[in-house]
């Protein structure tokens, strides 16, 4: 499929100064340069009915804009061309051209692609870790676990440092690591390695999957990433005690996935306009996360779910938990490189993000008084 896309804009590009030079004393430059314009095919990992689906779409206006409309993406949901979790092995095969996903779906081929937005929390946000990616040597190590160890042929860039993911959806309430004891739980990535820890069983499943999953047994608590996504998909449905605040996935971001041998194959203009068209559509999709999410989570607060914070006892549980799983993680060369990387950028980073930032809780709870005993 890339080859015979490849050759088709080619004949396109020389077809046009052909025309150029045969009839460029009757017509217009412009009448006779123009082309059809490339088309890029992007599946998502998300349904059609997903924000994450808007999002990727967000970016795809973003860079037919910049483009002039010479550079077109047509945005696919899962299950299009193949599944969520498929996306990277049909980038680098060709299948497709391009991919909107997160690095923890390909976690099973290798672990440390959950290292780029499902690892440790050490102290920084998701805005701390993608600006390790970008400043703090993460994306030479994303390129040399996809390129160099794992051979394939793809360019990816992270974008929209998503908020923290809650703990997840539960049947009951929860307050201690006891109560979570023999839990069937709907996770990904190291998470689930980080949630055996705490005691329970782990089904990884996209997120289309999950309310079947309960329905029929498989599961019993989930979490899946947002309020928005999560009552689209009907989360309310099959669960009513929803606790915000964890640290099992807090640093994540989307991952942009391209096909090197077509990125290169672009003129150098559309090549800047993919990449920098990923910090554009960051700033945007989250600005949308922000309206949206909070929309929804107060929507499903008033349709009956109790909306509590995840209590200290586990949230002291799950660091005990990351204790325990990171130095079998650095068992691994390459893992402990990103760990040490990740743990030097966070120890330098957050320390002025933490010192200088000031209570906002304090000033929120000032002006809305009551309002965060949830």
């Amino acid at each position: 499929m890339t080859s015979k896309t490849f050759d088709r804009r080619s004949f396109l590009k020389k077809s046009a100064l052909a025309g150029t030079a045969a009839t460029g004393a009757t017509l217009a430059a412009p009448a006779v340069l123009a082309q059809s314009p490339i088309v890029m095919k992007m599946q998502t990992s998300w349904p059609a009915s997903d924000i994450w689906d808007e999002f990727a779409k967000d970016y795809a206006q973003r860079v037919d804009e910049m483009s002039g409309g010479r550079l077109k993406i047509d945005v696919l949901p899962a299950g299009a061309v193949v599944a969520a979790f498929q996306v990277l092995d049909a980038v680098n095969d060709g299948v497709i051209d391009a991919a909107h996903s997160v690095p923890v779906y390909w976690y099973g081929k290798n672990k440390a692609a959950s290292l780029f937005g499902t690892g440790p929390v050490f102290g920084g946000s998701a805005t701390t870790m993608l600006a390790w990616f970008y400043e703090g040597g993460g994306a030479e190590l994303y390129r040399e676990l996809t390129q160099d160890i794992m051979g394939l042929d793809v360019i990816g860039y992270l974008g929209f440092p998503m908020f923290a993911q809650p703990f997840g959806w539960f049947k009951g309430e929860v307050s201690t690591p006891a109560d979570l004891q023999g839990f069937k739980y709907r996770t990904v990535g190291l998470a689930a390695d980080l949630m055996a820890k705490l005691g329970m069983s782990v089904a990884q499943l996209p997120g289309g999957e999950i309310v079947p999953a309960m329905e029929r047994g498989v599961i019993d608590a989930f979490e899946f990433n947002n309020p928005t996504s999560d009552r689209r998909f009907g989360a309310q449905d099959v669960a009513t005690n929803y606790y915000l605040s964890s640290y099992h996935q807090a640093s994540e971001s989307f991952e942009f996935l391209f096909s090197r041998t077509f990125v290169e194959d672009l003129d150098p203009d559309l090549q800047a306009i993919l990449k920098y068209g990923v910090e554009a559509a960051s700033t945007a999709n989250t600005a949308k996360a922000m309206r949206q999410y909070s929309t929804d989570l107060k929507e499903l607060q008033e349709g009956g779910v109790t909306v509590r914070r995840t209590s200290k006892e586990i949230l002291d549980a799950q660091l005990a938990a990351w204790d325990q799983l990171i130095p079998e993680l650095e068992q691994d060369e390459f893992m402990k490189r990103c760990l040490d990387s990740q743990r030097e950028w966070v120890e330098k980073v957050a320390y002025y993000e933490l010192m200088n930032a000031p209570d906002y809780a304090l000033a929120y709870d000032h002006y809305f008084p009551g309002k965060l005993s949830l």
